[in-house]
């Protein structure tokens, strides 16, 4: 399933201290017991992107949060890119380019053209791989619980406080 493969590309970086929350949104295709062995917790929610991502984050430990969808397969070391692209600078939050799977050129364009247009408005979405500073995400408030479009509304309250790493 899409969950295993990416929790499974999380593996290292559960060994390297870092924690996986999963928060189920009442799916009907066992994604909690498939998550389970795989992550640090599995919390249940009730549908909705906002309402779960909010969840996972107010469980959160650590001090920066990311958000990967369950369809986002994370680079290997995405860990250190993360931390290393806080480090430098005043950046509050950042995301990830995004490569589309398939071979396609189209497919290849589209992305091309969601990176760029991300860099040159400062603006994300949640298949970019959002991360931001706990402090940072709990001052603007979260993601708003909106049905669509969460994760633009996100970026354009967090580009008040600081452009995004990218």
């Amino acid at each position: 399933s899409q969950i295993t493969e990416v929790l499974r590309s999380l593996e290292p970086l559960r060994r390297r201290g870092h924690e996986v929350i999963v928060v189920d949104g009442g799916s009907s295709d066992g994604t909690s017991a498939l998550a389970a062995p795989l992550a640090d917790r599995v919390l249940h929610a009730t549908k909705g992107r906002a309402l779960q991502m909010n969840v996972g984050a107010h469980a959160a430990t650590g001090d920066v949060l990311w958000f990967l969808h369950a369809d986002t397969v994370p680079p290997p070391y995405a860990d250190e890119t993360i931390l290393t692209a806080l480090a430098h600078g005043n950046r509050g939050w950042g995301h990830f380019n995004v490569r589309l799977s398939g071979a396609g050129i189209l497919l290849r364009m589209v992305a091309t053209l969601m990176n760029r247009r991300s860099r040159l408005f400062g603006i994300a979405t949640g298949d970019q791989g959002l991360f931001v500073r706990r402090e940072l995400f709990e001052r603007t408030g979260g993601f708003p619980e909106i049905p669509l479009m969460e994760d633009i509304a996100l970026s354009r309250m967090l580009k008040r406080v600081s452009r995004p790493a990218c």
